[in-house]
């Protein structure tokens, strides 16, 4: 019997390594939790087993967080609690080979995997890498994983390997570097982690760093950054390519009037800039393609060379304030 779906919503997940919490769609089967980075995805990042678990309420980690729809937090408890009953209860599932395949064997420990990989005679080699004027210290490629992998018997063949380097990058063990990795991990690959030879990744806890190489292009990079910060905070960026809306910080700086935009989880280098000199700043009540975020709230920037970005603030003043901030900067910064 297929175990059926009771629920889903979205809900903030805690890494297993890390910290910090992010926001999953997830659905509560009558055996397992399913997380997926987004609701449409097709396959889920990882699962849940509710054979032998046990559930707390509330989560003391999360004490510090607003405590908002507690509501919802109790359904969740209590269909939680049901199906862990029901499971306890000698219920069985035979889940299709659809679903079977996404989880992982019983016999790979995730944490133990780690430490192998770190090996500094056995396991995966960190090397200095270079690609696009940048070099990347203690790094590897992502086939060098999946042939460590597959060198070590952890896995039976290399999409076997995707599926556990994807849980070793879900789980916070490895981090993307370089953007064709980190591009992966936001969803524009089939897969987060790529068998890629250009493709770069490095452990947690390493001495990681990235060094680009001296250009013209450097010196104008830094240029940006020379700007005081008028304004900084959160909103909902529409992406040029996929038109996806996705939430990014923001930081406003003058002379030069530049707006960079960063990942809300962390990281110091900017997902993208936007130069705000001679720049076209107003409300828009909607945006021109079919993806729309709730059409409330929205703004325009057009920059001289004709670029349009769509942006979309938490309320009418918020809208205001941003609007502002970047009419005063496009006027006075370089």
């Amino acid at each position: 019997m297929e175990p059926k779906k009771i629920r889903e919503g979205y809900l903030v997940k805690k890494g297993s390594v890390f910290n910090s919490w992010k926001p999953m769609w997830v659905v509560l089967l009558e055996d397992g939790i399913e997380f997926y980075k987004k609701k449409s995805d097709n396959s889920p990042k990882g699962m849940i087993p509710l054979k032998g678990s046990t559930l707390t309420s509330p989560c003391q980690d999360f004490g510090k967080r607003m405590a908002a729809f507690l509501e919802e937090r109790d359904a969740w408890v209590r269909d939680i609690k049901k199906a862990i009953k029901c499971i306890e209860g000698g219920q069985k599932f035979a889940r299709k080979s659809t679903r079977r395949s996404i989880r992982l064997p019983e016999t790979i420990d995730l944490s133990a995997l780690y430490l192998s990989m770190k090996d500094a005679d056995k396991g995966v080699k960190e090397l200095k890498l270079e690609k696009d004027k940048k070099v990347f210290n203690h790094c590897f490629t992502g086939n060098c994983v999946i042939d460590w992998l597959l060198s070590k018997q952890s896995v039976r063949n290399r999409q076997e390997g995707l599926m556990i380097a994807s849980s070793l990058l879900n789980e916070g063990f490895l981090q993307p570097a370089g953007d064709l990795s980190k591009n992966a991990v936001d969803g524009t690959a089939e897969t987060s982690f790529l068998d890629n030879p250009d493709a770069f990744y490095y452990f947690a806890d390493s001495g990681f760093f990235c060094e680009e190489n001296s250009s013209d292009d450097d010196v104008i990079l830094k240029e940006e950054f020379r700007g005081i910060i008028v304004k900084q905070g959160c909103l909902l960026k529409q992406g040029h390519r996929r038109k996806n809306w996705k939430v990014r910080k923001f930081i406003l700086r003058e002379d030069p009037a530049y707006l960079h935009y960063y990942d809300p989880a962390g990281g110091e280098d900017p997902l993208g800039a936007i130069h705000l000199r001679g720049c076209v700043v107003t409300a828009v009540e909607s945006t021109p393609d079919a993806k729309k975020s709730g059409d409330e709230n929205l703004f325009e920037i057009i920059t001289a060379t004709e670029v349009h970005y769509f942006l979309q603030a938490a309320s009418p003043q918020e809208r205001t304030e941003w609007i502002k901030a970047i009419q005063v900067v496009s006027r006075t910064g370089k």
